[in-house]
């Protein structure tokens, strides 16, 4: 909320700007791994995309000559790491601008040629060779852009965080429902893969121009600005702004429940900010990182295990029911659509507090806990520094949050190993 002399966010735009960077954030990925079916038909050797390019072929088991699974989850998470360390120590180099409009432009480009390669028969190794170079760039420049946007939410309040969250966990059931409706249209093949890729473009282009409506919005302008003079005014948050779960579900407060909170009771926190000179200088990389080091921990922790089988192995999982419809919308349904509309709502859950099959029980569970975790995480480790110190912060946490990711698909080749 804004309070204090803040304007207010007129008809929720910055909010709803927020949610849709999120979503473009994260379409590239979920429309990768949701494709999984497509890439594995043309890999699996026929050179054409009229007869295996089809996006409900049902390629996910064992034998996968390319393993690919993996490589594309490694090979997205590899570059993420990378440039978001990069971006940790660079990022008062080059102009806000130029990192989150400048990437937004190349994913864009990058996922208009992953389109256009649905038209061009190609054999297995080249197209695997110039899918995963698409997919390496194009992380790369999400990475970037991720950090330069978790730097800017850090100066905010955590609900724009959560909104923000909230949206890159949507964008995993868009590109799972995209799926579904191509499987289901009926048109051919080419057709119906083309549609699907061309999807997150619009969705891309959507994100530039809520990036590009920013600066002509009052309340983006006020906390986007970042003035030294107003950083004492800014009040840190306290447990109850950030976590409104208690009272919306009947649970009160009380003097046990609040000690538990991580230290981020209002009379807890920092309260040497007003007594500093009004130019605090340069934030230290490495007193922030002292500062959130267990929070970043967590969050290494939560997407090394769900990176470990999600969608590597995960995605081989088959239906055990007889040919027929079912088997063919089982895994985008149960692995993508399932885990994808869970961790949006485990995400969803740090702004508001059956079925028989064990596999889609376990896949709720382990959706739900990876985006709640990770939500928390995001929203908790800004308000563990002074105000100045917040983009660093939100700038770290996406590196934590790109480690864990790597970790993962690293320990996915030897889960698949064992299996």
């Amino acid at each position: 909320m804004a309070r204090g002399d803040a304007p207010q966010d007129s008809y929720h735009l910055v909010g709803i700007s927020f949610f849709i960077l999120g979503l473009g954030t994260l379409l590239p990925w979920n429309f990768f791994i949701t494709a999984i079916p497509y890439f594995q038909g043309r890999l699996a050797g026929a050179n054409t995309t009229t007869t295996t390019g089809t996006l409900d072929s049902n390629h996910t088991g064992p034998a996968d000559a390319f393993n690919f699974n993996n490589w594309v989850t490694l090979l997205s998470q590899l570059p993420l790491l990378l440039f978001t360390l990069l971006n940790s120590f660079l990022y008062q180099c080059v102009p806000e601008t130029v990192r989150i409009l400048g990437s937004l432009l190349a994913i864009l480009l990058l996922f208009a040629l992953t389109a256009a390669l649905v038209k061009v028969d190609m054999s297995p190794g080249p197209f695997f060779s110039i899918t995963m170079a698409s997919v390496w760039f194009i992380n790369s420049f999400c990475a970037v852009l991720q950090g330069s946007l978790f730097g800017q939410l850090g100066t905010m309040p955590s609900t724009y965080s959560t909104l923000f969250l909230s949206g890159q966990g949507l964008a995993g059931i868009f590109a799972a429902l995209a799926m579904l409706m191509s499987m289901a249209s009926g048109v051919d093949a080419q057709t119906s893969a083309l549609g699907y890729f061309i999807t997150p473009c619009v969705g891309i282009f959507m994100s530039i121009v809520c990036y590009l409506s920013l600066p002509h919005l009052e309340f983006a302008r006020y906390y986007l600005a970042k003035k030294p003079s107003q950083a004492p005014g800014q009040e840190l948050e306290t447990k109850a702004e950030l976590l409104q779960s208690d009272e919306k579900n009947g649970i009160p407060n009380s003097p046990q429940k609040v000690a538990l909170t991580l230290d981020l009771d209002a009379e807890k926190e920092p309260e040497l900010e007003p007594e500093e000179p009004q130019k605090p200088g340069k934030p230290s990389v490495f007193i922030v990182f002292q500062k959130i080091w267990l929070t970043a921990l967590c969050l290494v922790l939560v997407f090394t295990v769900t990176l470990s089988v999600f969608p590597a192995i995960t995605a081989m999982v088959t239906s055990s029911t007889s040919p027929g419809k079912w088997s063919r919308f089982f895994n985008p349904i149960c692995c993508f659509l399932l885990f994808n509309i869970m961790d949006w709502v485990g995400r969803s859950l740090t702004s508001y507090f059956l079925w028989d099959a064990y596999f889609i029980t376990f896949m709720l569970l382990f959706a739900v806990s990876n985006g709640y975790l990770m939500s928390l995480t995001m929203c908790l480790a800004p308000r563990q520094v002074l105000p100045h110190e917040r983009e660093v912060a939100g700038t770290l946490m996406t590196f934590f949050l790109a480690l864990g990711l790597s970790c993962g698909a690293a320990f996915s080749f030897l889960f698949k190993a064992l299996l």
